[in-house]
């Protein structure tokens, strides 16, 4: 797979110049330079292109892009689905599952509700699996309709493209349409505008932390001032900044520079995978106006007719013309701009498209592929894995681990005696009391040390130390036997616990 990727090549070296004075490459400019009767250094600049970024013009000053609207079929499909989730990203920390939050990553306690289900520190198996199923879900997706997560559903261009830049066309009087303001922004709009983003950024950075504290420590956050929690305000008042910075200033450039999905889309992707492409078969060769015969090529013009609107409409810049590129977030803003462009000219639609670069080369479509076979192979085994280790989990976690020092003593009395340490995790939702139980061998006599320990409250660790009393015929003759601990709780959660007990050999 090929990537159409802008390049800046400086201070390159002039090849075959020979003795510097020609034959140096017509794009380069060539500075020679002498040194009393000294030799001489010769060094070939190539001319940088007009934007090494398309938010970066060749001199090194920022591009501010301000797209045109291209209000058509896609852009209408693409403002439900965002509106839609705008509700969702505001609802989902409100809603309640078995009493829980829906979703909530509270680091802090670290503690991690998903769907209902909290998953501690100690669940290290059941996050992997669970990271794990989301990584491969989103290559999988990536595989088969390219980056249709960037234009389609990811936070930063459902907010950017359709809360922000909305606003900022209604302060420089381009609604509906876009593009630079035709006369002089007036200060005071300007400032009405940053506090219109100041309190959108307030409330978004406040639904974003209702992800990582919950609703009622957020609630009680913003009724009381900040001197009673200078902390989460900071966190907050951070937060917003932060949000002001990307939405006011950074835009575009998150997806450009700091998101590396884009980077890895070229290993993701595949030649059979959907992206928004423009037909070169088609298009070319360009023609403004009608189509007529080109006098370079003596061949009929294609139906492009180099109108630039793909351009100027798309929101990271660059020109779909020239391929696949990383900067392209699949928003489809070209696609509509074209067909319009198409409409008028009396062409068929689909110049530019969501296709596949096979499909662009005439080539069949393969639905079945080894990426299609492969990934979803992957994920169901990831998948299977995780909902099989959380199906065998109970409501409590328990581990029995040797204690230090000997592994054994011999009393007075003949019995041998083993230390130990019960690990017990309290996985539900209330407060629980545990009741230890020996299963075998008979006669085994427990001794729990700490017995307060033995009540845990939600989400709650503690270490129990425990011994265990045994005749030393229990061991048998090889000095060590099996033993069973049951552990149970009041919601009659229970778990068997096998271990080994140690004594003198016989």
């Amino acid at each position: 797979m090929s990537m159409s990727l802008p390049i800046s090549l400086g201070n390159a070296s002039c090849q075959g110049c020979g003795s510097g004075r020609g034959g140096c490459d017509p794009r380069a400019t060539t500075m020679h330079s002498s040194s009393g009767g000294g030799g001489s250094s010769n060094s070939a600049l190539l001319d940088s292109p007009d934007h090494v970024l398309s938010t970066l013009e060749a001199d090194g000053s920022r591009r501010w892009l301000r797209p045109k609207l291209s209000p058509g079929g896609w852009w209408k499909k693409r403002r439900v689905v965002a509106y839609v989730l705008m509700v969702v990203f505001v609802l989902v920390p409100h809603l309640r599952v078995f009493g829980k939050p829906l979703i909530l990553m509270d680091i802090v306690a670290r503690e991690f509700t998903v769907f209902g289900r909290t998953f501690y520190p100690t669940d290290t198996v059941l996050l992997a699996l669970l990271m794990l199923t989301v990584f491969i879900s989103i290559v999988l997706l990536t595989a088969i309709s390219g980056r249709a997560w960037c234009g389609w559903a990811c936070p930063q261009t459902v907010y950017m493209e359709f809360l922000f830049r909305p606003i900022d066309r209604f302060f420089e009087g381009t609604v509906g349409k876009g593009g630079k303001p035709k006369s002089g922004r007036n200060g005071f709009l300007q400032v009405a505008r940053v506090a219109v983003y100041l309190v959108l950024c307030m409330f978004l950075a406040h639904t974003f932390l209702a992800y990582f504290v919950g609703t009622e420590k957020l609630s009680t956050w913003i009724f009381r001032s900040p001197i009673q929690h200078p902390a989460a305000f900071l966190v907050m008042a951070g937060t917003t900044g932060l949000m002001m910075f990307d939405f006011l200033f950074f835009r575009e450039q998150m997806c450009l520079i700091a998101c590396p999905y884009g980077r890895f889309q070229s290993v993701m992707l595949d030649e059979q995978s959907l992206i928004v492409a423009y037909d070169p078969v088609r298009g070319e060769p360009r023609k403004k106006g009608k189509r007529v015969v080109d006098e370079a090529t003596g061949k009929m013009a294609g139906d492009c007719v180099d109108c630039n609107q793909c351009v100027v409409v798309c929101p990271t810049g660059i020109d779909i013309r020239d391929g696949l590129q990383m900067e392209c977030i699949n928003c489809t803003q070209c696609i509509d701009a074209c067909d319009s462009v198409m409409d008028k000219v009396g062409s068929a639609r689909g110049l530019i498209r969501y296709s596949s670069q096979d499909g662009i080369a005439r080539k069949p479509k393969k639905l079945v592929r080894a990426r299609t076979i492969i990934y979803p192979l992957i994920l169901s085994v990831v998948l299977g894995g995780f909902l099989f280790a959380l199906g065998v989990k109970s409501g409590f976690d328990a581990r029995v681990i040797r204690g230090k020092g000997n592994p054994f003593t011999v009393a007075g009395d003949g019995l041998v005696s083993n230390s130990f340490h019960l690990r017990l995790v309290n996985r539900t939702g209330e407060t629980q009391s545990y009741a230890l139980q020996m299963v075998s061998p008979q006669g085994t006599l427990l001794d729990v040390i700490d017995a307060e320990k033995l009540t845990l409250e939600p989400g709650d660790s503690k270490l129990v130390p425990f011994s265990l009393r045994f005749p030393a015929r229990a061991t048998f003759g090889d000095g060590n036997e099996l033993a069973t601990l049951k552990v149970s709780d009041a919601s009659e959660n229970e778990r068997m616990m096998e271990f080994r007990i140690l004594g003198p050999r016989t």
